[in-house]
């Protein structure tokens, strides 16, 4: 059994994927130097060699870790720097090659569904335009799954693949270890809550919706694979304990439901928790982006649960119009017009509150804990980046789930 998981964390897997897509790695000593960056270890750059350096075989353990830090793919010396698993620093990015451009675009685009700018247009654009039911089921599944799969990565700390001889094309959340690929998690979440709630509200071919689902969360996750950050193993397990997650809430979607919009406590109640869950979050051992990443979508959550109850109480002002469940609309001028201006005046208004927000919230918390102002670094800090992340993303829940849609009938845009 460890033998498989062993093979299925084998970086060398993930590079020979990557090749046979047409993505290659290209070596030091392969090719013209001067367009390379240096290799600098203990303040002596590495001489390059006219033999070409041959990557050795990888042998992955689960379980050796002799660092404090265990993730292999980060370092720290004293000056906090990044440093690779060498011990040296690497001052560029690293080179590869692309033979198949197609792929290559297709890839990076499906690995774009699983970051921030995809989860506050798509998301909010499904409230908008479509459904508030849908919406707020899909919310509350990424709530819970991103959760727990970035927890599992800081609690388990599998790392990385590593490069050589996997080509790295992320380099924002390389410091966060690997196992599980919530990249992986999310797809299948947001995939299969759609289509598991869909069918109540919304007249569609359900074999259809199973092949597009399917389609775009096996996209997701090859996408994991080609960008170089996750192993095999890092996706099988992010799809597995996302469906397992899906299996055992199912039964309690309608009860959840009924306690989010209906009781007086629930805008009390779910975003202290949430908040709870954000400031509790498993220490670091160095700086990366899973304890903010996760308050993000905690406090999103939050935000968005106080927005359903407000307009529960206040009254729905956007609902599918007819009997359950509706035909899809059909896809005039006039609907199509009307659906991106919703998108465009409802984005602009996400990422106005979002600049706002942070900027009033960063500033209140320097000032509070003595903070230099140019001090950008001081928002790593637990107590500075914990409140203003959730305060700033329960300001876009609520403005999503509960302003936009009352300023859209204000606009004649209903």
């Amino acid at each position: 059994m460890m033998e498989l998981l062993a093979y299925l964390h084998d970086p060398e897997l993930v590079a020979r994927f990557q090749r046979r897509c047409g993505l290659f790695l290209l070596v030091e000593g392969a090719h013209d130097h001067s367009r390379e960056g240096k290799r600098v270890q203990n303040g002596t750059p590495v001489q390059h060699t006219d033999k070409k350096p041959r990557v050795q075989p990888s042998v992955v353990r689960l379980d050796h870790h002799t660092d404090s830090d265990r993730n292999s793919n980060y370092k720290c010396n004293e000056n906090g720097r990044a440093n690779s698993s060498s011990g040296g620093i690497i001052i560029s990015k690293p080179q590869y090659k692309v033979t198949n451009w197609p792929l290559h675009i297709l890839f990076l685009l499906s690995a774009g569904l699983g970051h921030e700018i995809f989860y506050i247009t798509v998301l909010p654009c499904i409230h908008w335009n479509l459904d508030p039911f849908l919406c707020r089921r899909l919310v509350n599944m990424w709530t819970v799954v991103m959760y727990v799969g970035q927890v599992m990565k800081d609690v388990l700390k599998l790392p990385r693949p590593l490069s050589p001889p996997v080509v790295k094309l992320e380099t924002r959340v390389d410091a966060e270890y690997g196992l599980p690929s919530t990249h992986a998690m999310a797809a299948t979440a947001i995939s299969f809550t759609l289509l598991l709630s869909a069918p109540s509200r919304i007249q569609f071919q359900f074999e259809v919706g199973l092949l597009i689902t399917v389609t775009l969360s096996s996209l997701v996750c090859l996408s994991r694979l080609y960008t170089g950050m996750h192993s095999v193993l890092d996706v099988i397990c992010g799809v597995l304990i996302s469906g397992l997650l899906l299996y055992l809430s199912y039964p309690y979607w309608e009860a959840f439901d009924r306690f989010q919009l209906t009781s007086l406590v629930a805008p009390v109640a779910l975003p202290s928790l949430l908040l709870f869950l954000s400031l509790t979050y498993p220490e670091l051992e160095h700086y990366s982006t899973t304890r903010g990443d996760t308050t993000t979508i905690l406090g999103a959550g939050a935000g968005c649960t106080m927005g359903y109850w407000l307009d529960e109480q206040f009254g729905r002002v956007f609902e599918p119009k007819g009997v359950l469940p509706v035909p899809l609309p059909t896809l005039t001028a006039p609907v199509v017009g009307i659906g991106i201006a919703r998108a465009l005046v409802g984005v602009v208004v996400l990422l106005g509150t979002r600049l706002a927000v942070k900027t009033l919230s960063l500033r209140a918390l320097y000032s509070w804990y003595s903070v230099p102002k140019n001090d950008a670094g001081a928002r790593r800090r637990r107590e500075i980046e914990v409140p203003y992340k959730f305060a700033t993303y329960t300001s876009v829940g609520v403005v999503n789930s509960f302003l936009v849609n009352r300023m859209f009938f204000l606009l004649g845009l209903q």
